[in-house]
């Protein structure tokens, strides 16, 4: 059976060329301190209204160790975790957040090395008063995400693989970079160029 771990060795470009974009989170989701290892883990899915952090913090306790946990927010105007709360997570062997939001106290979240991909920073906290459900369809970034999907990140971007289609993305994956790698920087301009004119002569284009 195809494993998440699996996935850390692929790079988010090659996935988004074989999902499309629709698979891949907008650009406002970006790694909040660097370099970043890559991530690659299953979706423990979570939804916060706006001001509201409560059911993230109830994921921490909950989400199994290498998951991802994901969270649907789009509030910019309230951090949806600090320090402790990604300290927790990091001593319960979660693999790192993606957030549709932000986080505060950057400075100890880069110190104690825990990955974080989100919209920003800001100091203020948010409340903790609305109960959701956890692991339900989500929307992050765009994305739409299931439990259990396998999220990959790392600087280029964010992808959402769907769990029912692991094993297939995974070989097609492996396939692309192993043909790549036997291709050399040459063989790739001949190509390339070629491709590139015959699109041009199609167009019309005159030199």
């Amino acid at each position: 059976m195809t494993d998440a771990t699996d996935f850390e060795d692929i790079p988010t470009t090659t996935l988004a060329e074989l999902l499309g974009r629709e698979r891949v989170m907008d650009i406002g989701i970006r790694p909040l301190w660097g370099p970043l290892p890559r991530l690659a883990g299953p979706a423990f899915t979570v939804r916060c209204p706006p001001g509201d952090n409560l059911m993230l913090h109830a994921a921490i306790y909950r989400a199994e160790p290498d998951s991802i946990v994901v969270v649907e927010s789009g509030d910019l105007d309230h951090a949806l975790a600090g320090g402790n709360v990604c300290a927790i997570a990091q001593r319960r062997g979660i693999a790192g957040f993606v957030l549709d939001g932000v986080i505060r106290d950057l400075g100890e979240v880069r110190a104690a090395g825990f990955p974080v991909f989100a919209r920003g920073v800001i100091p203020i906290p948010g409340g903790k008063r609305a109960v959701l459900p956890l692991n339900e369809r989500v929307s992050c970034g765009g994305a739409t995400v299931h439990a259990g999907d396998i999220v990959v990140a790392d600087e280029e971007g964010i992808v959402v693989v769907p769990a029912d289609r692991r094993a297939e993305i995974l070989a097609g994956a492996r396939a692309r970079l192993e043909k790549e790698s036997a291709e050399t920087l040459d063989d790739w301009e001949k190509a390339h160029r070629a491709r590139v004119d015959e699109l041009l002569r199609a167009g019309g284009f005159e030199e």
